[in-house]
């Protein structure tokens, strides 16, 4: 599944973000890095520790957990703390696929890292390049949001990020361990959990939507790991 959330932001939200990281004490973006990712990994990154970092992990994780969409998307068992990254003129990320285990530096809890997310955090018009390439079955696919939005992606995706030519691009990224580890089974619950919504909306509810609900509820039991 690859779904496109907008507004994972509020104005103020991003504003305080942006206000944070106007200053930011980037570091080399290898210190979180896998031996094979860090070959190819040309960025700045914003230490976990130091109080922007926090500061940041504490906003977009608020925010994810608040959004609904992200949610019935993800079924979030587990959060690693969100990350901050920027990438500044000549800069890049070769093809990879994120590591499938993490190490939460603030707990030692491994999360297995089944969905990939990133929370853009500033505008495309600030700068040229820097889109986030995604490969699944269907080709690739290029990914640029506007400030504020979330792209939601398997974990399991080889992606990368193209040369920045111009500016700088900012943005979070953290990991999700799902309920439910399958992107297949997830999927399979989003779009029935979407389907449930619109006939609520549309017809109120209904023995139908109490069945359907039943079903879900059913599925995630058999599913879930928790």
């Amino acid at each position: 599944m690859l779904l496109h959330i907008e507004n994972v932001l509020t104005a103020d939200e991003l504003a305080y973000a942006q206000n944070l990281l106007a200053d930011a004490p980037w570091s080399d973006g290898k210190i979180t890095a896998g031996s094979q990712s860090g070959q190819v990994k040309n960025n700045l990154q914003l230490p976990q520790m130091s109080e922007a970092g926090k500061a940041m992990a504490e906003l977009v994780k608020a925010a994810v957990l608040r959004n609904t969409e992200f949610f019935s998307a993800a079924l979030p068992h587990t959060i690693f703390p969100p990350l901050v990254n920027c990438y500044r003129e000549g800069q890049s990320f070769g093809n990879h696929i994120d590591n499938a285990i993490r190490s939460d530096p603030y707990t030692g809890q491994w999360v297995r890292t089944d969905v990939s997310s990133t929370l853009f955090l500033n505008d495309p018009d600030e700068y040229d390049g820097g889109e986030l390439v995604i490969e699944d079955n269907y080709g690739s696919h290029s990914v640029k949001l506007a400030a504020g939005d979330m792209i939601v992606y398997p974990a399991t995706s080889l992606h990368h990020v193209t040369p920045v030519t111009r500016g700088q691009r900012i943005a979070s990224f953290f990991w999700t361990q799902s309920m439910v580890a399958s992107d297949e089974k997830r999927t399979m619950l989003f779009d029935m959990d979407r389907a449930i919504t619109s006939l609520r909306t549309q017809h109120g509810e209904s023995e139908e939507s109490v069945l359907l609900t039943g079903v879900y509820h059913n599925l995630l039991r058999q599913w879930s790991n928790i």
